[in-house]
């Protein structure tokens, strides 16, 4: 592989091509492990790939360098996309908001952050741009928690709902996995006795 042609020459280009399709690896590995018998989840599975698609062809179309404003774009909507990603998987799209945002954004930020540390570093130690690099750091971060608190409210109004099932519990989760788990949020007390 030549990193000169997909323009990431001093960029990690070995790391990307094992990580991207690694990534790429999760939710189908997800889901055959959780065999919850559900239909393939396709829509996080898209917004798993998404991120390391957009960066190879950010970086083949030389748009990093060309358009000032595409490295911003992309950690938000990377970090939104994985976020939403991670929402839809834990069986959260119909949870309150507080409770997508607490996944999308615990989890969305885990994500940037391991993001800029490996990026600080593969490539911005041994690069020109390591005299911008922490004022980039943040402002990737604050993107990456911008994309994630986004995402969680987006999952919400764009998944679409569905009646809960008998079979389903909190969430949309299995009866069985919600009660082995304490899921259930607890009942009220109505003060009616039902044993004799």
């Amino acid at each position: 592989m030549d990193p000169g042609w997909g323009n990431l020459e001093g960029k990690a280009p070995g790391t990307r091509a094992l990580t991207y399709p690694l990534l790429a690896l999760v939710v189908p590995v997800w889901h055959a492990v959780a065999r919850s018998g559900r239909p393939y989840p396709w829509g996080a599975d898209v917004l798993v790939t998404l991120p390391g698609f957009s960066d190879i062809l950010g970086n083949r179309l030389d748009l990093y360098d060309r358009l000032t404003w595409f490295d911003d774009a992309i950690h938000l909507a990377a970090t939104g996309s994985l976020a939403a990603a991670v929402v839809l998987l834990a069986g959260a799209a119909h949870a309150p908001v507080l409770r997508r945002l607490e996944i999308a954004v615990a989890s969305g930020m885990t994500m940037a952050l391991a993001w800029e540390m490996w990026e600080y570093a593969a490539f911005v130690t041994r690069s020109r741009e390591v005299a911008t690099a922490y004022a980039d750091t943040v402002g990737d971060l604050a993107m990456g928690w911008t994309g994630a608190v986004t995402a969680a409210v987006l999952v919400g109004v764009v998944h679409p709902r569905r009646r809960r099932s008998p079979r389903s519990g909190t969430w949309g989760l299995p009866v069985e996995l919600v009660s082995e788990g304490g899921l259930e949020p607890p009942r009220p007390n109505t003060g009616t006795s039902t044993s004799s």
